[in-house]
């Protein structure tokens, strides 16, 4: 069981939360925009610098190879993915570079990454800075992604505004060196230091789907439903289009499956890779659940056959000898205002 003040504090305060578990490359040269602009499927050339968006890499065949936010800082692109893919990723961005001039560099033994959400993450963010009202009414302004340089006690970092995990917040990285002193003035200045599985919970209860849990290879972006965030269908050619604009245009958008919301009946939390059925039918499987404070129930994503994704269907999920009543939901669970 998680600490309810840590779930508190991303909900009502502000929370910083270490990020290592994420991945971290940095993208220089002059050609590092074209050369995105061809792989992922966001707009990567419409990026100017302190710009930042939400994109997929896709095989071929239109299947997930990993989520990136990737940031414009001006000089390079800092590009922030789920740690477990980073090497492969890496990898296969170095094979790809032929001509370009292009040069990817992991960040993972020199950058530290933090999270820092809540309601009040911008107060904490400029009094860290020994900034007043008017620097906190300016994180405050920071569309998603926008991203910028500042001075914490001496050290240097980048400070991009954030929805990762459904609410406020912002993603702060700087060099491993200085990643004590940005926690401690942080802290000092009123941030509560939390484990990951709280921000976990809120981001379920958000209803935003987490590469290695919700999405995975064999996931195509519009069954999780991050079309809107994450594809431009005005950009040129990238990998994996031909399918992504089959399914929009000659199916409609219909996909066999897609990630729903899903309320549990009882005290019972399920697990990700459980049952979900329609009667005797096995109809999918749930990806991420926990027992959320704000409803005092177990909630659950998962994927279920486009049959079953109607708001008020009812379902069953297999946990062990058990079959735990479910219905699908409307996401968010929780809007980003209620604690």
């Amino acid at each position: 069981m998680f600490d309810i003040t840590h779930y508190h504090a991303v909900r009502r305060s502000a929370a910083l939360v270490d990020r290592s578990d994420r991945g971290r490359l940095l993208l220089t040269g002059a050609d590092r925009a074209s050369y995105l602009q061809g792989l992922l499927t966001n707009d990567i050339k419409a990026l100017g610098p302190g710009g930042g968006c939400y994109a997929a890499w896709l095989t071929p065949q239109g299947r997930m190879i990993a989520d990136l936010r990737v940031f414009e800082l001006g000089e390079a692109m800092l590009v922030v993915l789920a740690g477990h893919v980073k090497d492969a990723v890496r990898d296969r961005l170095e094979q790809l570079v032929f001509s370009e001039d292009v040069q990817v560099a992991d960040l993972a033994g020199t950058w530290a990454g933090f999270g820092l959400y809540g309601p009040t993450a911008s107060r904490v963010l400029a009094a860290a800075m020994g900034g007043g009202q008017a620097l906190a009414d300016h994180f405050a302004a920071l569309r998603p992604f926008q991203n910028e340089r500042r001075q914490i006690d001496a050290a240097w970092i980048v400070v991009a505004a954030s929805d990762e995990i459904g609410i406020g917040g912002f993603d702060l990285f700087a060099e491993r060196a200085h990643a004590d002193a940005l926690r401690a003035c942080v802290t000092v200045a009123g941030a509560i230091d939390v484990a990951p599985d709280a921000v976990n919970v809120v981001r379920v209860e958000s209803g935003v789907p987490e590469f290695g849990a919700d999405m995975d290879p064999d996931t195509i972006p519009l069954e999780a439903g991050i079309e809107d965030r994450a594809i431009s269908f005005t950009k040129g050619c990238y990998v994996g289009q031909e399918v992504i604009v089959r399914v929009r245009d000659r199916g409609q958008g219909r996909v066999v499956r897609r990630l729903v919301g899903l309320r549990i009946d009882g005290a019972e939390v399920p697990r990700g890779g459980d049952r979900i059925v329609a009667g005797e039918r096995d109809v999918g499987r749930l990806t991420s659940a926990v027992l959320s404070p704000a409803l005092g129930r177990p909630i659950a994503l998962g994927y279920v056959h486009r049959d079953f994704v109607e708001e008020g269907t009812e379902l069953g999920v297999l946990r062990g000898d058990s079959r735990l009543r479910a219905v699908v939901a409307t996401l968010p669970f929780v809007p980003s205002a209620e604690s």
